[in-house]
C-alpha cells in the first residue's frame, strides 16, 4: 500500500496489538458504541443481506450481523493482523464460508468492490485524511443501509486527538487521528442518496444509520 496513513495502520495496529484487542473481545464482547451500531442496524432488519465491512478490525460488527441473519460478508482492512483477526474468529464461529477479506485501502480497491446491502464504518473514519473519497465511495456502494461510528465534532474531542498525535508524531509514528466536521460527512452521504435513520451518541463518539 503507498498510502502513508494506510501504512501507519499497519504499524500500529501491530499482530501483538491485535491479537491483545481479540482476547478482549472473545471475554467481554464489543466494545459498547459497535454495540449500539449493529443494534440500530438490526432494528431496521438485516435478515437474508449482504454486508461491507470496511476497516472492520477484528471483525465485530461482521460476527454479530452473520449471527443476526446477514448471509454474506466482504471485508476490507488496511491491517493485514486485523484480517487475519476476523478470519480467524469467523472460523471459531463457523461462518469462515460466508465472509470473504480483502487487505489494503478501500478507496484504492473501491472499484473492485461490489455494492452490498449493508456498509459499515465502525471507527473507520478517523483514521483516515481523506474522509471526502472514504464517505463518498462508501456511501454509493450502500444498496439499503448504511452504519456509520465516528468522533463527535467538538473541542474536547479535538483537543484529545490532538495530544495523542502530539505523541504520535514524537513516536515517528506515520498513523493520525483526524475529528472530520459532522456537517460534512452527512452532506456527503446525503449526496449519495441517503438519509439519517437513527442517531446516538457518546461523549467521545456518534453512531449514526442511513437508510436509502
Amino acid at each position: 500500500m503507498h498510502c502513508t496513513q494506510c501504512q501507519g495502520i499497519e504499524e500500529v495496529f501491530s499482530q501483538e496489538y491485535v491479537e491483545r484487542e481479540l482476547s478482549r473481545y472473545r471475554a467481554k464482547g464489543a466494545p459498547k458504541t459497535t454495540r449500539m451500531l449493529t443494534e440500530s442496524l438490526k432494528e431496521q432488519g438485516v435478515e437474508g443481506m449482504t454486508l461491507l465491512d470496511i476497516g472492520g478490525g477484528v471483525g465485530a460488527v461482521q460476527h454479530d450481523l452473520l449471527g443476526a441473519g446477514v448471509e454474506q460478508v466482504t471485508g476490507v482492512d488496511a491491517s493485514r493482523a486485523y484480517l487475519n483477526a476476523a478470519q480467524a474468529e469467523a472460523q471459531r464461529r463457523g461462518h469462515a464460508d460466508r465472509v470473504r477479506y480483502r487487505h489494503g485501502n478501500f478507496v484504492d480497491l473501491a472499484q473492485e468492490v461490489g455494492p452490498a446491502d449493508i456498509v459499515t464504518l465502525d471507527r473507520v473514519i478517523c483514521c483516515y485524511d481523506d474522509m471526502e473519497k472514504l464517505v463518498s465511495l462508501s456511501a454509493q456502494r450502500a444498496r439499503k443501509l448504511y452504519g456509520l461510528v465516528y468522533p463527535r465534532d467538538a473541542w474536547w474531542v479535538k483537543l484529545g486527538l490532538a495530544i495523542g498525535n502530539f505523541f504520535l508524531l514524537l513516536q515517528r509514528s506515520r498513523y493520525r487521528t483526524f475529528c472530520h466536521p459532522t456537517a460534512a460527512v452527512e452532506a456527503l452521504v446525503s449526496a449519495s442518496g441517503l438519509q439519517r435513520q437513527a442517531y446516538r451518541q457518546t461523549l467521545i463518539w456518534q453512531v449514526v444509520v442511513f437508510t436509502r
